[in-house]
């Protein structure tokens, strides 16, 4: 079986790299760039995705690149604490979370397609429209998709929802555990922060979101250049305690404009010889640490399904399970929280109990974990996706 994959990005790779483990020896991916760079800042790989990695034997190489997430926090406005949880093996999970440089576990990634499905594998400057003669066709070339505008040639440009990120990473001191990510906001303007390398020095990667006046340039562009002085006239007031959050976005040396844009649910993924995976089926806003988590898990169960001669059962699988997530993410998933307290106590308050009681607030976060697949249990307890033709 020759299978054609579209886009070298997160999920392309780890599609290649799932294909060869399942027995699948004719597999290239075309990516369209002239060359793969490590691009980008920092991304959360949660647990179920980490158990996909580990059990393609990369455990090991992603301990060294990423920092084990302890716990996740969400504060509002003025920095006082609304909700935590442990994250990764401190929450019970049998497989870490980690936070990692986008470009770093690229890279890692497309050094082990090179290793195990040989040097010609990904083949650089290589654009895929649409269906070749190959047997399949597996569209993960993204946001932008041409494999996706082959089968839906009218869809036209992602929908933006009149918010903008800012992207950028500074080396700073360690805050809370030293392992902590944190989300702290009024469910209109946040700002996240979490470390992507510790030891001498830490490097915190962060994100500020808020509406943008105007039309949204570049919808779908990561790597647009924003104005570090712009960005930190927007939260001059959120020096809390435990953090100074405009220090830290001075601090950086760049920051990138991002709007916050997905796409509409498809009604199908798979045509004759055709199929999406990652942002290409599902592109999803960036809440709940959760895009390229469910690009690995789709190269995961592609795999798995194909290997048994059934690709219709990737689309049973998976369709379902990210469109309830994109639909969930567009309310804002457990980032919610941040929004109800500021709705109850837009003054701050004193005790969260008396805003957003512990029942409500445990039950937001757990309904999110059982839409996005990482429940703990179900996690550790679901049998493996590995599989061999």
């Amino acid at each position: 079986m020759r299978i054609v994959i579209a886009g070298a990005g997160i999920g392309g790779l780890a599609a290649a790299l799932s294909l060869h483990a399942a027995g699948f020896e004719d597999v290239t991916v075309h990516e369209a760039v002239p060359e793969i760079r490590p691009l980008g800042v920092g991304i959360n790989l949660l647990p179920h995705a980490v158990r996909e990695l580990t059990e393609l034997g990369l455990g090991d190489r992603l301990a060294e690149i990423g920092v084990a997430t302890a716990e996740l926090a969400y504060f509002n406005r003025y920095g006082t604490a609304i909700w935590s949880e442990p994250r990764g093996l401190d929450a019970g999970y049998a497989w870490p979370q980690y936070s990692v440089h986008r470009g770093r576990l690229q890279l890692l990634l497309l050094e082990a397609v090179a290793e195990r499905l040989g040097p010609r594998a990904v083949r650089t400057g290589s654009r895929i429209t649409g269906p070749g003669d190959e047997d399949l066709l597996i569209g993960a070339d993204g946001i932008h998709s041409a494999v996706r505008a082959h089968l839906f040639p009218g869809e036209g440009p992602p929908p933006w929802n009149g918010l903008v990120l800012w992207r950028g990473t500074t080396y700073g001191e360690p805050f809370l555990t030293g392992r902590s990510m944190i989300m702290a906001g009024d469910g209109t303007q946040k700002f996240v922060a979490y470390p992507i390398e510790t030891g001498g020095r830490t490097l915190i990667n962060w994100i500020a979101e808020r509406p943008l006046d105007g039309e949204a340039p570049d919808r779908g562009n990561w790597n647009r250049p924003a104005d570090l002085a712009g960005i930190g006239r927007h939260f001059a007031d959120w020096r809390f305690d435990w953090l100074d959050v405009p220090g830290v976005i001075a601090g950086a040396e760049a920051a990138y404009e991002y709007p916050m844009v997905d796409r509409d649910p498809l009604p199908r993924w798979t045509f004759d010889g055709v199929t999406l995976l990652g942002d290409a089926a599902h592109a999803m806003y960036p809440i709940g640490s959760n895009g390229a988590s469910q690009a690995i898990i789709d190269a995961r169960v592609l795999a798995h399904s194909l290997a048994r001669g059934d690709l219709a059962a990737y689309e049973a699988l998976r369709r379902p399970a990210t469109t309830a997530l994109q639909l969930s993410n567009r309310e804002m998933g457990p980032e919610v929280v941040m929004k109800l307290a500021h709705e109850r106590a837009p003054g701050g308050f004193d005790d969260i109990e008396q805003v957003i009681p512990y029942a409500e607030r445990a039950g937001i976060a757990a309904a999110y974990k059982r839409t996005a697949g990482f429940d703990p249990a179900s996690l550790n307890e679901r049998p493996s996706w590995n599989a061999t033709r």
